[in-house]
């Protein structure tokens, strides 16, 4: 994929890209989530899952050790043993409860630790909740088994413990390697101690590795965005994803650390972004969707290649379960009847799985309508294009008025019953995907910008 023009952009253009659409990880997107019982649920289960059909674990841990100030996730900083132990505790049993209510089916295909600090909960631990997973849930042979890791609290017997534990890929959070940028979001990280932790994954037999940058932090810079894509590269990650910073203070007040007069521009960001892509590219990076880069062997972007590529909660992924299960605080998982998420709170969490109950708080079930139209709004933030035959003619009037602005400034081409993305249209995909959107709102405000 070529960068998009983007250098002098249009009025037009600058609007689009500040526009506030979903990030697309499922539709329904979680704005549309209400109250779910626990029973419809359960009813979810019973009927969504086939003896053979593989499953995705994804395990939500809700700590760390200190909450850097750019973080838009469900997390809470603590130094407190005993909280940690009794999360874990909360957990576990969580597991054993669906594990228990689950019907025969092939197994677990992904798994996935994300948070928050995953390694919070230590080694020991770690070991036994693996322990735990591995018999009750069954792991396929040749599964994903991936954690997200903090590499400033990452030491040694963790590291050694995950390499024993059979997990095969790590994300690192980098963000920024300039000193003055993560001053700006308290995060101060020196490169030299993310090589470390890298050789030491590695050294482990972890040798999948993810590394998580951003544009759009207060003060930064293309110079800064240049090169932390370079350090990144440098690495030899098999993969890269480039993140646009939201600063969504509203939701998140931790962010009111960040002085909102510092962030950069609309245009700057357009401009992160291209810098980014091209240094990546030039370094053998494969473009995928919208902001993801892997190396041609790795498996993300062999499925970008065969159009097998996903989207899930987890951005993209090579993911085909038909089933997502999501375990911890504020945890979502997708099944053939909807999607549900658990209770936000950890010690309501750790209430209701005392009390025999799954804790889902909220979800919503899906449609047939449903079913079609997260179909094409997947292909779109994977593929770039659409077989509009697969679309019903009432809809797809709507969607292509609702796409002519779009049309009209050059992102999107229609010929032959096909939808194209072109390239300077690919970083306005999410603006594209809402035209299939039936919930969408106009300026919600809760989704983070386009670009």
């Amino acid at each position: 994929m070529t960068s998009p023009a983007v250098n002098t952009p249009s009025r037009a253009l600058l609007a689009l890209a500040e526009a506030r659409v979903p990030r697309y990880t499922s539709y329904p997107t979680a704005a549309q989530f209400g109250p779910l019982g626990e029973a419809e649920y359960r009813g979810w289960l019973r009927e969504g899952i086939g003896p053979k059909d593989a499953l995705s674990l994804y395990l939500h841990v809700p700590y760390c050790r200190e909450l850097c100030w750019y973080c838009a996730c469900h997390a809470k900083p603590t130094r407190s043993a005993a909280r940690i132990e009794a999360f874990a505790d909360a957990l576990e049993a969580e597991a054993a409860l669906l594990a228990d209510v689950l019907p025969a089916h092939g197994g677990i295909s992904h798994l996935h630790f994300g948070g928050g600090t995953p390694s919070i909960i230590g080694p020991v631990r770690m070991m036994t909740m693996m322990r735990q997973l591995r018999a009750r849930f069954g792991i396929r042979p040749g599964a994903e088994i991936a954690i997200e890791l903090d590499p400033r609290t990452l030491d040694e017997p963790m590291v050694d413990m995950l390499g024993a534990l059979g997990f095969n890929r790590a994300s690192l959070g980098v963000q920024d390697v300039s000193p003055e940028v993560q001053a700006r979001i308290g995060r101060p990280q020196p490169a030299e101690l993310v090589a470390v932790a890298v050789d030491r994954l590695r050294a482990a037999g972890i040798g999948a590795i993810n590394i998580d940058l951003m544009y759009g932090l207060p003060t930064q810079t293309v110079e800064h965005v240049k090169a932390s894509a370079r350090f990144a590269a440098s690495l030899g990650a098999d993969r890269v994803a480039v993140f646009g910073y939201a600063h969504v203070a509203w939701m998140k007040p931790h962010q009111n650390a960040i002085d909102a007069a510092t962030l950069p521009g609309i245009e700057a960001r357009l401009e992160q972004a291209e810098a980014a892509e091209a240094v990546l590219a030039r370094a053998g990076y494969m473009a995928l969707g919208l902001d993801h880069f892997a190396r041609p062997g790795d498996p993300l972007a062999r499925a970008a290649a065969g159009g097998q590529l996903r989207r899930n909660f987890q951005g993209y992924t090579t993911d085909a379960a038909p089933v997502l299960l999501g375990l911890g605080p504020s945890a979502i998982g997708t099944l053939p009847g909807g999607h549900a998420q658990n209770l936000l709170d950890e010690r309501a969490h750790a209430a209701a799985v005392a009390e025999g109950h799954l804790p889902i708080a909220r979800g919503v079930a899906v449609t047939p309508e449903d079913r079609w139209r997260a179909r094409m709004i997947e292909r779109l933030m994977c593929d770039f294009a659409l077989d509009l035959h697969e679309v019903p003619a009432e809809a797809l009037g709507t969607a292509l008025q609702r796409m002519a602005p779009l049309a009209a400034q050059g992102l999107v081409e229609v010929e032959e019953g096909r939808l194209a993305v072109t390239t300077s249209g690919r970083r306005f995909v999410r603006q594209v995907a809402a035209c299939f959107d039936a919930y969408l709102a106009p300026s919600a405000m809760r989704h983070s910008p386009a670009v």
